[in-house]
Formats: C-alpha cells, structure tokens, sequence
C-alpha cells in the first residue's frame, strides 16, 4: 500500500507541504480503511486492483481527517502512531494545509479510475457525503459541541460515533459493493459500516483508559478534553461486552450475504477487534 501511496504523491510538486503530506501519510497506521474496500472486492471475485484510486483515496482522507483533528483548536494532540503529530512536526499553518492537499487530490485521484463513469460519479458522491459536513465532518462537529457536558446520554455517544468513526469506515464497504455491481447489497453494507464504526470506537475508549499513550500510539486526549465516552458513561467491562457483541453481529451479517466469500473480510474485522495499538 505504501509503495502506491508513494507513487501517487510523486505526482505533486515538491515542497514544506508535500513533504508534511507524505509524513503522516506514509507514517504508519493499519491501513484498515484500503483493505475492507481490497476485502469486499475479493468476497466478490472482482479484481481488488480496480480499487486502488478509491483505497488510496480514503486514506488520504482518513490522514488528512488525523491532521486536522490533532491540532491546537481541535484535539491538540502531539503524537500520532508513536510519531510527533504533523503540526508538531512542522508547524500549524503546514500541518492545516497537507490535510487540505490530502483532502483535494484524494477527490483527483478517483477520477483516475478506469470503471464506466456512472460508477465512478456514485463511489466520489459515497466517498463526498461519508467524508464531508454530512458524515465525518459532522461526527466532528458533534464531537467539539458535547465537549464538557455532563448530562448526554449513551444514544448522543452512539451518534457521534456513528458519523466521526462509522462514515469512513462505511465508505469502502459501499464503495466495494459499487464496484462489484452489487447494488441489491448497499443497504446491507451501510448497517454493517456503521455498526462496524461503532464496535471500533468503543473499542477506542477502551483502549484509551487502558492503554498509556505509548501503547495507544497517540494522546490519551479524550480524557484530558473531559470529554464523555462509552466507557465514562457505561463502564470498561460493559463497554467491552457491547463491541464484542457489535462485532460479532457484523460478522453474522456478512455471512448472510449471497455469493460473497466473506472469510477474508472476517478475518480482518478478527484483526480489528484483537489490535491492541
């Protein structure tokens, strides 16, 4: 994946920017997002290199998503995957505009795709709507305003997760079942995403009450933000009975899909739920 990664970016110009983009682009991560896209491809027999722009695409949003939320007026994070976060790195200004190169040519790069246009249209609106001021973005901005506050429930929690975490992870599943002209199968995919999403971001709270940030691999900031979770609000041992439980549902629901070899996908969500960094 990096090897493609690295091609791509040699397409831009070189300068503070690019060098800061291929810095937290390049600088780790389990690369979870390309490979559910890789994953639903293969459960379908289709070759999994049609996918390459769209996986190389979601992670650079997903990276440039990193950037911008460790920053001063966001998380104000310093490490990210065991490595100083990018305005730590550099500086803010730098760190604000590789997340906005990242964002940009992730948008570029799906047009490269060689599949008929009308696919493509649908997996750039699926990646727009999961990543933007619908999706993500607006997990984020739920996220900010909850800062603080005492009296949210664990449905406000879910909520948050769903679009902060669950968009991005939905994406490359929907984008996959595009790609395969599986489209009886979208409605499927979506509840498995966001119920995917959900499972990994309690899994997060977790590991961030259990973990140091040594072994997290990034700040424990949530807990210096005061910020409430599913763990604050239900307790580790609850918390953690409740993603093995969401996990294990969206295992049973890709099971249930007709003539997908789902053993590669549900090995992968395995991986997920054992990773401990």
């Amino acid at each position: 994946m990096n090897d493609l990664l690295q091609t791509y970016l040699n397409e831009i110009e070189n300068s503070s920017v690019h060098e800061a983009m291929q810095y937290s682009l390049l600088a780790g991560g389990k690369r979870i997002r390309p490979k559910l896209l890789y994953h639903v491809l293969e459960g379908y027999n289709v070759s999994k290199e049609i996918g390459d722009p769209f996986a190389c695409a979601i992670e650079m949003i997903h990276t440039y998503s990193l950037i911008h939320d460790d920053l001063p007026a966001m998380d104000n994070d310093d490490f990210r995957r065991g490595n100083l976060t990018c305005h730590k790195q550099f500086d803010e200004a730098t760190a604000i505009l590789a997340g906005d190169g990242l964002l940009t040519y992730a948008f570029g790069l799906c047009t490269q795709s060689n599949e008929d246009a009308p696919k493509v249209l649908q997996c750039i609106y699926i990646l727009s709507k999961m990543a933007g001021a619908s999706g993500m973005i607006y997990g984020q901005v739920l996220d900010i305003e909850a800062e603080g506050k005492d009296d949210l429930s664990f449905e406000d929690v879910k909520k948050i997760h769903k679009y902060k975490t669950g968009c991005l992870l939905t994406a490359p599943l929907l984008i996959g079942c595009i790609l395969a002209d599986r489209n009886e199968d979208y409605d499927r995919w979506e509840k498995i995403g966001y119920q995917l999403g959900l499972a990994f971001q309690i899994q997060d709270d977790v590991m961030d009450v259990t973990l140091s940030p040594e072994e997290f691999g990034k700040s424990t900031s949530d807990i210096e933000n005061n910020k409430l979770s599913s763990v604050s609000l239900l307790g580790i041992e609850k918390a953690s009975e409740m993603m093995n439980q969401l996990y294990d549902e969206c295992i049973e629901m890709i099971k249930e899909i007709q003539f997908f070899n789902s053993q590669a996908i549900i090995q992968e969500i395995e991986q997920i739920r054992g990773r401990k960094l």
